[in-house]
């Protein structure tokens, strides 16, 4: 991160998922909610994924919620037997579980509109710890729900982005990061020293280098990143100097 960064909030991810840790399914979320946090300034400083198992979720969730301003949490909150989410975090929380009216409403309504029984599998998705907030799921209605500094929603990948959706424009957030991208088609070995020297020019931000191998050459992205974008701005100047100079 940019050394000069404001107070931002800080953020954590917790991805939770058999499925995840067998390769069976590959996560979207995490990506999609690391752009996200960025425009909304947050800083995320750790992603874990971990089991469907009741010790590893809770233990996870009292730790990242410990460390962090906020938990963002995806998957394991459906009908299922193997759907232990809600349960975990109200555990990890000192919170009692159970059907809440409001939740059970909500899914009523959608069931019956759809023509499907709202039978006892579909009514554990009202189950919600007690304190907690609603996080609206314009989708397919279950909803996930805020319970302190952890935000439960679903592992769906369009479900997920629907609730964040609603969900950061509540939560107050700091200065978006910023950033620009050079591609340099030289090895990095070759432009490590101009580099470390804008690095030292510009401590405000964040250069680093990531580099590919394309059609027989080794080549670098140039990612600048910072709060400033005056000095953003500047940098990639420079940048674009040492390139041509360096042609």
């Amino acid at each position: 991160m940019p050394k000069s960064t404001p107070s931002n909030p800080s953020a954590a991810m917790l991805v939770i998922g058999d499925e995840i840790l067998s390769g069976r399914t590959r996560d979207a979320n995490m990506y999609h909610l690391a752009g996200e946090l960025i425009q909304h300034g947050f800083d995320l400083n750790e992603v874990r994924v971990v089991a469907d198992n009741e010790a590893a979720i809770v233990d996870a969730v009292q730790a990242l919620s410990a460390s962090c301003d906020h938990v963002f949490t995806s998957g394991g909150i459906g009908p299922t037997h193997d759907d232990i989410t809600a349960d975990c975090v109200a555990r990890a929380m000192g919170a009692s579980i159970g059907i809440r009216d409001d939740a059970r409403a909500l899914l009523a309504a959608f069931y019956d509109g759809q023509g499907i029984e709202f039978n006892d599998a579909r009514k554990r998705m009202a189950r919600i710890p007690e304190g907690a907030d609603l996080i609206d799921n314009p989708i397919s209605t279950a909803p996930g729900f805020s319970l302190g500094n952890v935000h439960v929603m679903a592992g769906v990948p369009q479900v997920f982005q629907a609730m964040l959706a609603g969900l950061l424009p509540t939560l107050k957030g700091g200065a978006p990061l910023l950033s620009q991208s050079l591609q340099i088609n030289r090895p990095e070995g070759e432009i490590a020293g101009p580099l470390a020297n804008l690095a030292a020019d510009f401590p405000t931000l964040s250069i680093g280098s990531y580099p590919f191998w394309k059609a027989g050459a080794f080549g670098a992205n140039i990612v600048i990143r910072g709060f400033d974008k005056s000095d953003l701005d500047k940098a990639m100047s420079r940048l674009a100097i040492i390139f041509e100079a360096a042609t």
